[in-house]
Order: C-alpha cells, then structure tokens, then sequence
C-alpha cells in the first residue's frame, strides 16, 4: 500500500494523519503538530469539538512546510448541524484555522439535521472552501439512513478501527462507492491486550518492529487510513515507520482473525446523541 490514498472525488490523501484529539489548546496542539510535521506527517486532523482548530492552524502555518504539501481535516459538531447553521460554522473554522481551505471537512456525529448539514459541505465544496467531504461514525445502518439522500457520495467515512474492530460490514457497503475509511484509535486507545496479542507480536519480533507499527501496517494493507496519536516525537516517527515491510497474505490472514466486531463505542447506542449533545459547547467562548 503506498503512501497516499486516492479518494473518490479523485483527490490524494496521506495514508497516515496525525490525530489531535483531547491534546490541549494551551500550547500543547500547537508543540505536538509542529514536532509530527518535523517529523514527516503531512496530514492532521483536528475538529470544532477538539477545541484547537486555532493552534493547529498556527502550528501549519508556522512550518517549514507550503501549505499545499499538508492535508488538513476539521469536522462539524452537532450544535450546527443544518444548513445556515453548518454553513456559518464551516466558515469559523477556515477563520480559526487561519487557512483558505481544508482539505477535508466531515459530519463528526450521524444525528439531528445531517441531511442539511451534508448541503452545507457541499455547497462548500463547490465553492472551494473544502476539496474533500465526509462523515464520521456512521455505521451500516446509519448509513443507509442517511447518504442515500445525499446527492453527493462521501469521500471517507470516519470511524473506529483497530484490529480488534475491523468494521468488516461497514467496509463491505462502502466498498462499492469506492468510500475510504479512515481509523481513529487504530491502536486501539493502548489497548494492552491489543498490543501484547501474540498474533501481533510475534510479527513485531520477525519484522524487527513494535506491535503499534505491525498494527497500522496491518490497517495501511486493507486500505485503510489511520490516525495514530501522540505527543512523543520518538512515538510520532516509529508510528510512520511502516512502509519498509510487506505482511504476507497469511500474516494479514491470522490479524483479520483477531476481528471481535465490537469497538468502545455504539453509535448507534440509546443516549449516545444526546449525551455527546451536552459533553461539548462548541460556542462556549462565543
């Protein structure tokens, strides 16, 4: 699997991004973005409800690398969801990032107004504030809920994948629309059990790699982009690391069996909307 991904609008993704999620916005975004670019990230994700849109933005504008040469992922909290509202708030972050487009914008949550929200990025698209359209944590049945009235087809479809949750179903009614699907927490939020599986480490012993790097060249093989995180540089290099072994086909065949179906989060769970609803106010400071 090479470096880059080409998505269904024709555009190229990096295979590997650099997560952002719950690093802080007092000056630790800014420090961890700007130590995984030095070390040869070229795509970061961030979003609205991250709540650090604005370091992010300042730590790629503050690199040593053109901003056409980085892929740069936001995502529409639920507070805005709808037309008019998703409209203003894909607006805020190009203003907070301090960036004349983005690469990649996605619906963070499958609830509430999705199909007016999805016009809004499209509508965004067409006039150039975005390249890529997507969504996040759709499952199977969200799915079918909802992109059928879409008129364009997302590019990525967002969601937890690890070997333990490999997403199998989802992957399968995507395949077909050429729809990629990009892993948060694809070590499986350090998952010892995960990390320690002889499955795993015996290929990290053969390939003279660690368990983290057998597992994203695992998710990098099926085609899957992943978004590994941390604020260790050493961690942010070996974590790319991964492109100089090839898992033969028996090997990718004993970690799909590692497959349990089952991830730490149900979107598709009672309460989950509501309770991610109040978890974030993504106009607090407004």
């Amino acid at each position: 699997m090479p470096e880059t991904l080409t998505l269904n609008d024709g555009h190229q993704i990096p295979a590997i991004g650099f997560g952002t999620f719950q690093i802080p916005n007092d000056g630790s975004t800014y420090k961890a973005v700007t130590a995984a670019l030095q070390a040869g990230y070229r795509h970061i994700d961030t979003a609205v409800a991250y709540f650090n849109e604005a370091e992010v933005g300042r730590a790629i504008r503050d690199a040593a690398v053109p901003r056409d040469q980085i892929w740069v992922t936001s995502k529409l909290w639920l507070q805005d969801y709808g037309f008019e509202a998703a409209s203003k708030a894909i607006d805020k972050s190009l203003q907070t990032l301090g960036i004349d487009y983005m690469d990649l914008y996605l619906l963070h949550q499958p609830y509430g107004d999705v199909t007016g929200a999805w016009r809004a990025l499209e509508a965004a698209q067409q006039a150039g504030k975005i390249r890529s359209i997507g969504v996040s944590n759709m499952t199977p049945k969200l799915w079918q809920r909802y992109v059928p009235q879409f008129a364009t087809k997302p590019a990525i479809n967002q969601v937890e994948c690890n070997p333990f949750c490999q997403q199998q179903p989802l992957r399968q009614l995507l395949a077909s629309d050429h729809v990629a699907i990009e892993a948060w927490g694809p070590l499986g939020h350090g998952n010892t059990d995960l990390l320690t599986n002889p499955a795993i480490t015996t290929l990290a012993e053969r390939y003279h790699k660690d368990a983290g790097q057998i597992i994203l060249r695992f998710l990098n093989q099926e085609g899957i982009v992943v978004l590994p995180k941390s604020v260790h540089p050493q961690r942010m290099r070996t974590n790319r690391e991964i492109f100089d072994v090839s898992l033969t086909a028996a090997e990718m065949t004993s970690l799909r069996a590692l497959d349990t179906g089952k991830g730490s989060h149900d979107p598709e769970a009672p309460g989950v909307e509501q309770m991610l609803l109040s978890a974030f106010d993504v106009h607090a400071n407004d």
